[in-house]
């Protein structure tokens, strides 16, 4: 599976993306592994603390954010972004939130095989 993130181009639109569907039990360090770092700005930073911006090679587009739960929202009270594990998947359809899962499983399921030649 191909895709391209705000990383490596600053032009992919994103503009009229809604929620489609959320991923739980995910850190951040899986999605900063699959997608390098989240964007620096461009987004909505005062509900959110971290966001993606991803097009896959069929052109969906995908954002991935935290929504109301960490410091930028709650302050003190808000989960640290390293810590959050509860995702929303914006895109255009809700096609975003099948890829992000994908991607998401595929990098799991090769992690496992890793430590098992390794082992």
């Amino acid at each position: 599976m191909q895709f391209i993130t705000h990383n490596q181009d600053d032009l992919i639109r994103s503009s009229g993306t809604h929620l489609q569907g959320c991923i739980t039990d995910t850190s951040y360090m899986t999605l900063v592994s699959i997608f390098g770092e989240p964007m620096k700005d461009g987004f909505d930073n005062y509900k959110s603390d971290a966001e993606w911006l991803v097009q896959f090679e069929d052109g969906t587009v995908a954002t991935i954010y935290n929504w109301k739960n960490g410091k930028n929202y709650c302050g003190d009270e808000g989960t640290p972004t390293s810590q959050i594990r509860e995702w929303m998947i914006g895109g255009y359809t809700g096609d975003a939130v099948d890829l992000v899962k994908t991607a998401i499983r595929n990098k799991t399921i090769g992690d496992a095989l890793r430590k098992k030649e390794v082992a």
